[in-house]
């Protein structure tokens, strides 16, 4: 069973920050900068890869209005989705990352296969 399906179906619980018939926007749990929001589609959709572009239509004003919310429309933020197995993707429901609240540094890179099993 999806963990964010289960959200927005209010079986777990979450720190919503918007919600609207659509897309939902709440605290991730493990948070990686001062501020950290997941912002999803309340629709199962699996990944970037295969979201209409029609919904990311209407989601885009959305993850605006949450930047806002959070008054990073000004100062800035980073807005990441990680797309399938190789790109990082752990839970197999679109989701954006929001990171902001301080200036974020880079620290990611490509690791291959092989140097992963030395880990």
């Amino acid at each position: 069973m999806c963990v964010f399906c289960q959200i927005v179906r209010g079986e777990l619980p979450s720190n919503k920050v918007l919600e609207n018939d659509e897309f939902l926007a709440f605290h991730d749990i493990s948070p990686k900068a001062p501020i950290h929001i997941l912002i999803i589609p309340k629709q199962h959709i699996e990944n970037f890869q295969s979201c209409p572009a029609d919904l990311m239509g209407r989601m885009t004003p959305f993850i605006q209005e949450v930047a806002k919310l959070l008054e990073l429309d000004q100062t800035g933020y980073r807005l990441i989705t990680n797309n399938g197995k190789d790109g990082g993707q752990e839970i197999m429901h679109l989701h954006f990352h929001m990171l902001g609240g301080a200036k974020l540094t880079w620290p990611y890179q490509a690791i291959k296969e092989e140097a992963q099993k030395n880990i």
